[in-house]
């Protein structure tokens, strides 16, 4: 078995009668088993006495004293733990350095016996109390040192700054405006005279290269630039809204693929060890991941790593959430687990689950799929290409392992009241960011994909916008449509971000890459149509949208003093509340009908939303029990926007 020890570090007691167990669990894993053989480098890296690889990686563990046998497995995003998953619990502010606490919220799965694991498996998160990461090994050269060689780094600052961080996360704020930030790759060499800088002023604009005097490899510090191998300083600062791109060499080389083995190897070891704490406990096993861990999930499946060395399945399920179609930097030559936009291995094809699912398939060990979006990722550009051909040209079903659904409406997380049109990180808005919540919706994937695997009840149908029934648009067509609503800041269709066929050179197939990425012809793609409220027509509507109270969006514009007029704020979207009046319909001259022209009061409001919400649950689009959160989340929303009886203030 891979896992050599599971060391406790804290074993006490957790909510719901839940035992929390804290430490770090051990791997030894054989490079040259076919089991292992898919992930980069991994021959490459030092050996013990019996020939494996070893790492280890943080871990947690929820137990609960009457379990129900099923076991989730959270794959931690960028290191984070701050909530048990799947439960509705208050937001925590971006600006709060993380804690040792992991918040219950309702306790969704807590009262349903679930056990609950996390452990690291990103190569570059910084050790500190409330994050979670992995110790990889290095892929080392012939002299014995780790392999040098060529890295790209993006970024796109909200403000003016000196100097930025040499990592993905956090990618655009400031540097020390959040409280964490990832490792960077080092750069070899701070006076490398071969490293390039190029800034574009918009995702397809032109490159230009910045003279190499004019930028260091270093930080501010005092008003002088001073020689740091993990920052790039340029005089006269980064501007807000431009595009910024670092190629250069560095020194280290982590093989940033055994995070896939540490998941994997964790949830066997759950699932099956005698010597494991959940012995004789588990029957089955999901995975759930989410934006970043969502295409950590796609590439965990495209690389066919789900049986382990014993030829067991890990996962019977996997909920690949807000991934888009795409996958990420998770098991490549310096990979960068947290990268979000610069073209690189996440942007290749397979995009659509035929294509994605067949290395496993033909390997045997394939789990159910739930392949699950929002708007806010077909805004992006590249989710539609989880259900149409290469060539946006058709439709394409999924396969029979795998469901597709869209939250319609929605950005890439929740939203919440009240209206807010700025973020901690320095994110500005060009309108009030969305309300839309949809987390009953997310809830219930679970709930479904489990009812699949342990009962083979078949899930509810595929929910995706399609070019055959019309329900798929173009961006262009949709901006068209709500560019007739007053108060609306508009997107610049030149202005829109692009996937594009990429070339990363001659040695991509086995997991190195060129860099920057050679961009090629574009990616056809769709989002939903629209109504005539400018909301989505196409997948799962909540209340929100079905019986509305505002237009909302998956995307939303920058605001233009952060710069980049025109562009998209990365996984926002918008809430345009409807005029409240007729007479304030008439004075903005706005096309939508009224709250008060549509509802006789706040009762009967609800009842609609009762039924819509009832309707979802009929579906099995959420779970009964949600029904009532739905109809609080759409009353929150209406006391908010409608008009107030005379008297009373809002």
């Amino acid at each position: 078995m891979p896992v050599t020890a599971l060391e406790l570090t804290r074993r006490q007691p957790f909510s719901h009668g839940y035992e929390r167990l804290d430490g770090i669990i051990r791997f030894a894993v054989d490079p040259l088993h076919a089991a292992n053989t898919p992930i980069v480098d991994l021959d490459k890296a030092a050996r013990d006495e019996q020939g494996r690889v070893r790492f280890w990686a943080d871990v947690t563990l929820l137990l609960p004293a009457e379990g129900n046998r099923r076991l989730l497995f959270y794959v931690v995003n960028r290191g984070r733990r701050p909530t048990v998953p799947l439960s509705r619990a208050a937001a925590r502010p971006a600006t709060e350095p993380p804690d040792d606490e992991i918040d219950p919220g309702d306790g969704f799965l807590l009262q349903r016996g679930w056990t609950v694991a996390m452990c690291g498996w990103q190569w570059d998160v910084e050790r500190r109390p409330g994050m979670m990461g992995l110790e990889a090994p290095q892929a080392l050269a012939a002299d014995g040192q780790p392999f040098q060689g060529q890295i790209a780094v993006m970024f796109q600052p909200w403000e003016r700054h000196s100097d930025q961080i040499l990592s993905h996360y956090p990618q655009n704020p400031r540097p020390g405006r959040l409280p964490i930030a990832h490792k960077s790759y080092p750069a070899a060499d701070v006076d490398d005279l071969d490293a390039v800088l190029t800034v574009r002023a918009a995702p397809r604009g032109p490159r230009t290269t910045m003279p190499r005097a004019a930028w260091r490899f270093a930080r501010e510090i005092n008003g002088q630039p001073v020689a740091n191998d993990s920052h790039v300083w340029l005089e006269g600062g980064f501007e807000p809204g431009k595009i910024y791109e670092v190629v250069y060499r560095t020194r280290t080389c982590p093989v940033a693929g055994t995070g896939m083995l540490a998941v994997r190897d964790c949830t066997s070891f759950l699932r099956y060890d005698a010597a494991a704490p959940t012995a004789g406990l588990i029957d089955h096993t999901y995975g759930f991941g989410i934006s970043q861990c969502g295409r950590f999930l796609r590439q965990y499946l495209y690389d066919a790593v789900n049986l382990d060395e014993d030829g067991r399945p890990a996962f019977d399920g996997l909920i690949p959430h807000v991934a888009g179609a795409r996958r990420g930097e998770f098991n490549h030559r310096y990979a960068q687990p947290s990268a979000q936009h610069a073209l690189g291995f996440g942007h290749l094809p397979p995009f659509h689950g035929n294509e994605l699912l067949a290395p496993q398939r033909a390997k045997g060990g394939l789990p159910k799929v739930f392949t699950t979006n929002t708007a806010s990722e077909y805004w992006r550009i590249d989710s539609s290409l989880t259900h149409t051909d290469e060539g946006g040209t058709r439709d394409v079903e999924p396969p029979r392992e795998e469901r597709v659904y869209m939250i319609a409406g929605h950005r890439h997380g929740s939203g919440a009241l009240p209206l807010g049109d700025s973020e901690p990180s320095g994110v500005k808005l060009a309108n009030k960011a969305t309300v839309v919540d949809g987390s009953p919706v997310i809830r219930a994937f679970l709930i479904n994909l489990d009812r699949w695997v342990a009962e083979g009840v078949e899930p509810p149908p595929n929910a995706f916008p399609r070019l055959s029934d019309g329900t798929a648009a173009t961006r262009e067509e949709v901006l068209a449509q709500l560019s007739k609503l007053p108060g609306l800041t508009p997107l610049d269709p030149d202005q829109l971000p692009t996937l594009t066929r990429i070339d990363l050179g001659p040695d991509a197939a086995r997991g190195v890459g060129r860099f920057p990425a050679v961009s090629g012809s574009p990616y056809r793609s769709y989002v939903s149509a629209v109504d005539a409220d400018g909301n989505e027509v196409a997948g799962i509507r909540t209340p929100e949208l079905s019986v509305a109270v505002g237009t909302h969006t998956g995307w939303v514009a920058r605001d233009p003093s952060t710069g980049g007029v025109g562009q998209a704020v990365d996984m926002q979207g918008l809430t345009l509340p409807l005029p409240a009046t007729p007479s304030q319909r008439a004075a903005t001259k706005d096309p939508r009908p009224s709250i008060a022209e549509r509802y006789r009061d706040r009762a009967e409001y609800l009842a609609r939303v009762r039924a819509e919400a009832e309707a979802l649950a009929a579906a099995r689009y959420v779970v009964a029990e949600d029904v009532d959160v739905l109809v609080d989340i759409a009353a929150s929303r209406y006391d908010a926007f409608a008009p107030q009886p005379a008297g009373v203030a809002r």
